[in-house]
């Protein structure tokens, strides 16, 4: 007992220490953030952009698709260009062509010596920060003006309605027009040549650094990796070898097993009014992931044809922004709605007691809820169509952020939902809280890990429409990284070792030890390693070294999660009555695989910052982001599903038949998705980038050459595979349907209280 007690005080102190940490850096960031001019002028005082436009650029970006639409600092969709690396690219040669014209004019042919000497007048010049803190403006030589105002009226072109560019609209995917007014496609300009400008302008008093850490890569303008990004990549990998023997020395000591019980503890549960309420969450959870599947796929081919699909002109009622903020942010929806579920399913299950009003409170969380995914999904596809304008997006439509789309309106309901969310769990769970068990540690850590997915949602009010958008990207991970992968995996953790608790695999006093411990290790490298998103967006150095080490930590536990998974299945195949969780545990299992698979190693693949330095925004971002958002998150809600499922309808009901084929097509065409077609094609564009440069990666070139093309095509046979699997989970639901369900699980009387 003095040793639990122990652990949980060294949780709250890790907890304090290091949202601390995180808050100062924070701080840091937004005290050294690139900054934004008061104007951007010529030497000869003409006047290019204002930081107003700078300003209204971002929002006009964001209101266009945003990360929906290419990316800024590497952060977005893989389709469209980065529009940082490809403004800087393009300056770059603009000006070179100007200086060598220059050099050109006595009529005499330019010699070697003279364009090397012209490469590096044009890496000075570009390196070179001008910006006068006195006056706020940032001045530029009249060549470089000349420069600016060529690319600028390539943007201009490119988001209107430019017809010589069709062509290159279709190979980003992009709509005509996408910027009907004139005046937001200049401001536009000012924006991506900002964060252009920040990515190659040193910072003051760091010669050879800007501030964006010298990404993206660029030779021309001299954008190379930093030391420091070196040094600390050999670092973190170093931590990562030695935190994972110290993880396997103490793994050591296993706790004594369990004695399986000879019957299903939880056979003679009876399923109370509010939890036979839940049902139609799952439902409407199967529904979510079918349309997501659907999106994903019509997104994919637009790498393809751009604005069609298989040849039907599917862009002019659901162009790529909309069907890839669609796939994003349903994603997200149906995951945290069958975790969200499973909640409200096992808490009277845990206390055996229904509160009052109960059920009433499940049924009117659940019409809120449909109410925020339908409406935002509407609003965000219709505001994208119509062109409602900035404060629409931002309200009411699509913000442009990736996995935070929905507009500030939508946000708060959900955030107002999460709250009452987290009442309805906290009073049906309290009596289990207030009564001594064995397993009060594993209810009190659902509940706190509740309390924090529905505060730490606040994060995302954070931001506004004029927010700094380095300060933008620091908030949003916040959401991301802290809310989806961090509060949510400590939840669901907890609510799996309680189920294996209470199906008496597990015993009580190692669970509440383990999910303790392993909470303080994943939240010690996970609340810091929250910066490894943050390298690139304009923050200091300081965001590198801890980002690198803490990212690395991480990845520790996650090495004994698949092992773990899988001698607690070997346990279970040896005992009869754990046949009707099968797939539960077996969900449990694939989970602890795409942990080690996709989370550890191809997560850890590209957090180092030598390696993220060169493959940000390429699809070795996406291979990693697949196998772990669905290899870890949604095949753990489909677990979660499963097993209230089996409690919710009468044992006779379950076609466990099409469980497997379902649970094996999920895997087996994930697996196909990532393996033959993400995962090659961001080493192909890793390899472009580390020998040419980002804006050569993210070009029509490379993203429509026949290798690229090749592999896209070769997602098609994984798709397939994938979509039956959600098929035959879709059959399998509906099979449940097939007679009313009987009030009570097939025996027993009592409800199962946590022991």
């Amino acid at each position: 007992m003095k040793s639990r007690s122990n652990l949980w005080r060294w949780l709250g102190l890790i907890f304090v220490l290091s949202f601390g940490a995180l808050g100062y850096l924070g701080w840091q960031i937004y005290l050294s953030a690139p900054p934004i001019p008061n104007r951007v002028v010529s030497a000869d005082g003409e006047l290019l952009f204002t930081g107003e436009q700078i300003q209204l650029g971002q929002q006009a970006w964001l209101s266009a698709g945003g990360q929906q639409l290419g990316t800024v600092w590497g952060h977005g969709a893989y389709v469209a260009p980065d529009w940082s690396a490809d403004w800087l690219h393009r300056e770059a040669v603009a000006l070179k062509a100007r200086r060598l014209a220059e050099q050109q004019q006595s009529g005499l042919t330019v010699s070697d010596a003279q364009r090397a000497a012209v490469d590096q007048l044009v890496r000075e010049e570009m390196r070179r920060n001008t910006y006068e803190e006195s006056s706020g403006d940032v001045r530029v030589t009249a060549a470089r003006a000349q420069a600016i105002r060529e690319v600028a009226s390539h943007y201009d072109g490119l988001f209107g309605t430019e017809p010589a560019l069709d062509k290159l609209r279709d190979q980003y995917a992009m709509t005509a027009g996408a910027l009907p007014e004139a005046e937001h496609r200049k401001a536009l300009a000012a924006f991506f040549f900002w964060s252009a400008w920040a990515a190659v302008t040193d910072r003051p008093g760091e010669a050879g650094l800007s501030y964006t850490s010298n990404w993206p890569h660029e030779p021309l303008v001299g954008n190379t990796m930093s030391t420091s990004a070196a040094m600390w990549s050999m670092v973190s990998i170093v931590l990562l070898l030695a935190g994972i023997a110290a993880m396997l020395w103490l793994h050591q000591g296993d706790e004594e097993l369990a004695v399986v019980p000879k019957a299903d503890p939880l056979l003679g549960a009876k399923a109370t009014p509010s939890m036979k309420a839940t049902r139609k969450y799952f439902f409407v959870v199967i529904g979510l992931m079918l349309l997501q599947i659907g999106m994903g796929a019509i997104t994919a081919h637009y790498a393809v044809e751009g604005q069609a699909f298989f040849g039907i002109p599917l862009a002019q009622i659901l162009p790529y922004t909309v069907t890839r903020t669609i796939h994003t942010q349903i994603g997200i929806f149906w995951i945290a709605t069958a975790w969200l579920a499973t909640g409200l399913y096992v808490a009277p299950l845990l206390s055996g007691a229904e509160p009052r009003l109960q059920k009433l409170g499940v049924d009117a969380l659940f019409w809120a809820l449909i109410v925020v995914v339908l409406g935002s999904t509407i609003t965000g596809w219709l505001g994208t169509l119509q062109h409602r304008g900035f404060d629409f997006s931002f309200w009411f439509g699509n913000q442009g952020l990736e996995f935070t789309s929905m507009g500030r309106f939508w946000q708060i309901l959900l955030f107002v939902g999460l709250l009452f969310w987290v009442f309805l769990l906290g009073r049906a769970l309290w009596p289990a809280l207030k009564r001594p068990s064995e397993t009060r540690g594993l209810i009190a850590m659902v509940f706190l890990s509740a309390t924090c997915i529905g505060g730490f949602y606040a994060s995302s009010l954070t931001w506004g429409q004029h927010t700094h958008y380095s300060m933008v990207e620091y908030w949003r991970w916040w959401l991301v990284h802290l809310w989806v992968e961090g509060f949510f995996e400590v939840f669901a953790t907890a609510v799996v070792a309680l189920i294996f608790t209470n199906l008496g695999l597990v015993r009580a006093a190692s669970a509440n030890r383990a999910i303790v411990a392993e909470t303080i290790v994943f939240l010690f490298g996970g609340i810091l390693g929250t910066l490894h998103h943050l390298y690139w967006t304009g923050t200091p150095t300081s965001v590198i070294a801890v980002g690198s080490v803490f990212s690395a930590l991480e990845v520790v536990p996650l090495t004994l999660i698949g092992l773990e998974a899988l001698q607690t299945y070997r346990r279970a195949k040896g005992v009869a009555w754990l046949g009707a969780y099968k797939w539960v545990i077996l969900s449990f299992v694939a989970v602890g695989f795409w942990n080690t698979v996709g989370a550890g190693l191809l997560g850890f693949a590209i957090n180092p910052p030598a390696s993220l330095y060169y493959v940000q925004g390429l699809n070795m971002t996406a291979a990693h982001g697949h196998a772990a958002l669905f290899g870890v998150y949604g095949m753990l809600g489909i677990g979660l599903m499963l097993f209230c499922l089996r409690g919710l309808y009468d044992r006779a009901l379950h076609a466990d038949r099409f469980l497997k084929p379902a649970f094996w097509s999920l895997n087996i065409g994930l697996a196909m998705m990532v393996f033959l077609s993400l995962l090659p094609a961001g080493i192909y564009q890793a390899y472009q980038s580390i020998t040419k440069g980002l804006w050569y990666a993210r070009s029509p070139e490379v993203i429509h050459s026949k290798v690229m093309e090749t592999l896209v095509w070769l997602r098609v046979p994984g798709d397939i595979v994938f979509a039956a699997g959600s098929v035959f989970l879709a059959v399998y639901a509906l099979y449940l349907l097939r007679r009313p369900a009987a009030d009570r699980l097939p025996a027993g009387a009592a409800p199962a209280r946590g022991r």
